[in-house]
């Protein structure tokens, strides 16, 4: 049986108090930024180094992008 790493996921999200970049199903932020491209330069390194999937939601809540950074549960097929 293949060992897999556990699957990873971060998400930036924007509200009243700030920019703020949480772990999947946490309760309490990373960390808040006043803006959505410091929260954003921080949350591609952190899912880099973690191998993980960064989810970015718009102000709106609604989902805005997802990239993967080497934990993709739905990798692309080959196009050959």
């Amino acid at each position: 049986m293949e060992d897999k790493m556990p699957y990873k996921e971060y998400h930036l999200t924007i509200n009243k108090q700030g920019c703020k970049v949480k772990k999947a199903n946490a309760q309490k932020a990373v960390k808040v930024f006043s803006t959505k491209y410091s929260a954003l330069q921080y949350a591609r390194k952190l899912a880099k180094n973690q191998k993980a999937e960064l989810v970015i939601h718009s102000s709106d809540g609604k989902i805005q992008d997802k990239r993967s950074f080497g934990n993709d549960p739905c990798p692309p097929k080959d196009k050959r």
